[in-house]
């Protein structure tokens, strides 16, 4: 009788007390589908951009809290940090990109679609290079089979 009233035994004018129980069941089912909806959720939250990766045998890179992610997708359009930028001004988005706090900017993830002419991942890494971005990792996806 946990949602039920109670009642007296004193008879007709007796008066009805509710119960001071709160039913927390549906509370913790809310709670436990929302953390599930999260916890799928937030690994796609990484990066926005479709990018089609290349494959490679290289070690993973330990992630570091500062970074700006380039992406490159397989029409040419440059992405910093899931922003698109505009043909032509890549090299004032990137002058907008705030430095750390010893002074240094911070380093970049490179990451260009497969399909794209190697020149033009060249000419967004001399871009970088002359924005004085020194530290360029290139992201890739999986192994791929010895050449």
């Amino acid at each position: 009788m946990a949602m039920g009233v109670l009642t007296s035994s004193r008879g007709r004018n007796s008066r009805r007390a509710p119960m001071a129980e709160i039913n927390v069941t549906p509370f913790v089912d809310v709670m436990l589908v929302l953390l599930i909806i999260f916890m799928v959720t937030a690994p796609l939250l990484n990066s926005g951009v479709p990018v089609e990766l290349p494959e490679s045998r290289a070690n993973a890179l330990p992630n570091e809290v500062e970074q700006v992610t380039v992406s490159m997708g397989n029409d040419g359009t440059i992405y910093i940090d899931d922003a698109p930028q505009m043909p032509g001004r890549f090299a004032e988005g990137l002058s907008a990109i705030p430095a750390r706090a010893d002074g240094s900017l911070p380093d970049v993830t490179l990451r260009a679609d497969r399909s794209l002419d190697y020149g033009r991942v060249m000419a967004v890494m001399g871009e970088l290079n002359r924005a004085g971005f020194n530290s360029i990792s290139l992201v890739t996806s999986g192994s791929s089979d010895q050449p």
